[in-house]
């Protein structure tokens, strides 16, 4: 078991709403509204993460728009409303995005940007932190280089020392490179104080849940993997269709293992050994299968990554509610929908 972050067990992240987005008036208007928060909480999520991006509260000057914040405002209100916690996700720094599409650059070698980063976190902790009791800040989605290691662990500790300084008591979530792999968190600096929570994702394995991704390159359109196929065969499956991308794969060296709960509390066991040495709360802040999938494989997967989830007391966010080539609301897992809220 590990020390948990209490309030944020079963939830389900919002993408795509004030993130990732094309950040118009119409998008934050109608992707996501009051009655979907509704519809979370009635699908017995406890929480929700809210991605958001700079250009939501921030133009390119670094001047705040207060039109953006109150789209903030409003989630913070339908969570209270709904009895909903909440997490703060900044998905997007001006200099850095986890994709590189979002054409972000620079923030990890240039102080200004850096400092534009902190004075953000500031202003969100003057405005959000008064909320404590049900909302948490997570300070930068998915670093990915190992290479920004050394200079994440100097930001993102400068960064909880400006937000004390007004916050002295919100929980905080820090994730690694690799895009907040759970391998990562070893080298993470050591808890700034008690009110630091390490964050991970999952979405191991990415052959099985990233099958088809675009977004993946090397990575063929038509590739399908089932939920029943073993590592080995996954493994040949990478080799045989893509194998420029075999180690970023990380298909384990159990040829004859597949997918199931033991395969999750195994992958787990580093993860929640770090963070019991160095006494953390541990979160995972995203997890999902891509909607090519097939349903049943989809539930398969939820029901053994659910079930690591529980051996360890991980609380949780699955990716993701609506569209983002994840969602939960799309039809054609209407049929399964039921049983897999059974296991977020």
């Amino acid at each position: 078991m590990v020390k948990k972050l209490e309030g944020y067990v079963k939830g389900i992240d919002l993408g795509g709403w004030l993130s990732q987005c094309n950040h118009t008036k119409e998008r934050y208007d109608n992707f996501i509204t009051e009655k979907d928060f509704e519809t979370v909480a009635a699908w017995g999520a406890d929480h929700v993460r809210i991605p958001v991006d700079y250009d939501l509260v921030e133009d390119e000057k670094g001047n705040y728009k207060e039109d953006g914040f109150k789209y903030i405002d409003k989630a913070v209100i339908w969570c209270g409303k709904y009895g909903l916690n909440m997490v703060l996700d900044l998905h997007k720094t001006f200099g850095y995005s986890f994709d590189d599409g979002e054409g972000e650059s620079g923030f990890f070698f240039n102080e200004v940007y850096q400092e534009r980063f902190y004075r953000l976190w500031e202003e969100f902790a003057k405005r959000y932190s008064k909320y404590e009791n049900r909302l948490v800040f997570e300070l930068l989605n998915e670093v990915t280089d190992q290479s920004y290691s050394d200079t994440w662990n100097r930001v993102s500790t400068e960064c909880i020392r400006r937000i004390r300084a007004i916050a002295p008591t919100v929980k905080i979530l820090l994730g690694g490179y690799w895009n907040n792999s759970g391998d990562a968190l070893k080298d993470l600096a050591a808890p700034f104080d008690e009110n630091i929570v390490y964050n991970f994702h999952c979405y191991d394995p990415m052959i099985f849940t990233h099958q088809g991704a675009h977004w993946v390159k090397g990575l063929p359109l038509d590739l399908r993997v089932g939920i029943n196929m073993t590592l080995g065969e996954m493994k040949d499956t990478i080799e045989k269709k893509a194998p420029a991308i075999l180690e970023m794969m990380h298909i384990p060296s159990s040829p004859d293992k597949k997918v199931d709960a033991e395969y999750f509390i195994k992958r787990f066991e580093e993860p929640v050994r770090i963070a019991n040495e160095r006494g953390t709360a541990l979160y995972c802040g995203e997890y999902g299968v891509i909607d090519v999938a097939k349903p049943c494989d989809v539930l398969e997967w939820y029901k053994a990554i659910n079930a690591a989830f529980e051996h360890y007391g991980i609380g949780r966010a699955t990716w993701s509610y609506k569209e983002m080539n994840f969602g939960l609301t799309r039809s054609e897992i209407d049929g399964v929908r039921e049983e897999i809220l059974k296991y977020i």
